[in-house]
């Protein structure tokens, strides 16, 4: 028995999908390319987009090389910022979700760290640095520290806000019940506080995987940061730009995974 053949209707939304979807982030590509080579003709300093696309060829086709301490690859230099990154995201998230749910939960303990976070939170991350370096007397930890005080915040207020949001109604039951402080944790507070959470984790890994390119120029060792300051020194553009894209790339990626795992969990 033969198939069917498609209808016309299925053919119709099949290119509305397509011009949605795909043409136009070509267009704004293209155009961004456009520009961007229109900018290197007006300035010989500038590397083109042809030059870049074939330095990083260049620069992935041995990413993993190791010709010294701080002389090794691109991939090298990439594993080491996420590592970092994975480090302090960790740690921020540790201390971060619970000090949430504290605040959220107890309205004299929030009353009482209120102007803390408040005056640090706006603190720039690389102000951080110093304090950094004189308690852990090493680049590396130093590094890390920067990225759990500058990702911490924003797990902890999205939390609280999320706990400050379970509606009344369901801890005076709670309260009737008789239920233990965990009980009312597992099965009230995470889920409803879900959303916010998974919100203030995709917020604070952003903020994590931004600072560790500053940090890292400051601290120097392996890791993109110091690469894209030793190809400064170099005036080697073209991997500088390169540098960018790798970690716009990273970054949107890692942005992108926690958005699918926030879309697995059921917030009912």
């Amino acid at each position: 028995m033969s198939q069917a053949a498609p209808t016309s209707a299925s053919r119709i939304d099949w290119r509305e999908v397509m011009g949605q979807h795909l043409v136009p982030p070509l267009l704004g590509f293209a155009l961004f390319l456009g520009i961007w080579g229109l900018i290197a003709q007006a300035n010989a300093s500038i590397p083109g987009p042809a030059s870049t696309f074939w330095a990083g060829v260049k620069l992935f086709s041995d990413p993993f090389y190791i010709k010294g301490p701080n002389d090794v690859g691109i991939g090298w230099n990439i594993l080491n910022s996420l590592g970092r990154v994975g480090i302090g995201f960790g740690l921020a998230a540790a201390v971060g979700i619970p000090a949430g749910f504290v605040l959220g939960r107890f309205a004299f303990v929030n009353r009482m760290f209120s102007p803390i976070i408040g005056l640090l939170r706006p603190v720039s991350p690389l102000a951080w640095l110093p304090i950094g370096l004189l308690v852990f007397k090493a680049a590396q930890p130093a590094a890390i520290w920067v990225i759990f005080i500058s990702s911490v915040w924003p797990i902890i207020l999205n939390t609280a806000a999320g706990v400050a949001t379970v509606p009344q109604d369901y801890l005076n039951v709670a309260r009737v019940l008789k239920l233990s402080e965990w009980k009312v944790f597992t099965t009230i507070l995470f889920p409803s506080v879900l959303p916010h959470l998974m919100t203030g984790i995709r917020l604070s890994i952003g903020v994590a995987w931004l600072v560790i390119v500053a940090a890292e120029m400051l601290t120097g060792g392996v890791g993109l940061g110091f690469w894209v300051w030793d190809e400064w020194n170099n005036l080697n553009v073209e991997h500088i730009i390169v540098a960018i894209f790798v970690v716009g790339m990273i970054g949107l990626a890692l942005e992108q995974l926690l958005m699918v795992i926030a879309k697995r969990f059921q917030y009912n």
